[in-house]
């Protein structure tokens, strides 16, 4: 229904969905109409890294990192000085989980689209390395959306 909504008549973009190989078969019988599946790609022990290093400080909302963005003072608020938590999510084995579930769901999705792509003249399917800083990942989804890219499929 959303995409019948005139601000989705030009266009729409869909982050992190469909999950699962049932929402993707559900589109295509729908036929809604994709012209770009673009995979960012980063591998399990980086998520790991980044997901698992977040501290938050609870009372504002501040979050940190212990290697990318550490406060001042180890597990202190740089501006209260109160303790920072790790939340349930970021914990490691919840990360860890999650992963496995995102696996099984995920993964019928690779296939699924880039041999739909093969079929099917308009849809293009990317894959892209999401180690890449954000500016080159961001480029390299510009140059595809404005069709100015040799990324691989």
């Amino acid at each position: 229904q959303r995409l019948k909504e005139p601000d989705c008549a030009n266009g729409f973009l869909f982050d992190g969905f469909p999950r699962t190989l049932a929402q993707a078969e559900a589109l295509a019988k729908k036929n809604i109409q994709l012209d770009y599946v673009i995979d960012i790609h980063v591998p399990d022990e980086e998520i790991v890294r980044r997901i698992a290093g977040r501290r938050i400080h609870p009372a504002s909302g501040r979050s940190y990192h212990i290697e990318f963005q550490p406060p001042k003072e180890k597990d202190r608020d740089d501006i209260t000085g109160e303790a920072l938590i790790q939340r349930e999510d970021d914990k490691e084995t919840t990360v860890r989980q999650r992963l496995a579930i995102y696996h099984e769901q995920t993964k019928p999705l690779k296939a699924f689209y880039s041999n739909l792509a093969k079929s099917d003249g308009q849809l293009k399917y990317y894959e892209l390395d999401g180690t890449l800083s954000v500016e080159k990942v961001r480029q390299l989804i510009t140059n595809i959306l404005q069709g100015n890219s040799h990324a691989p499929h």
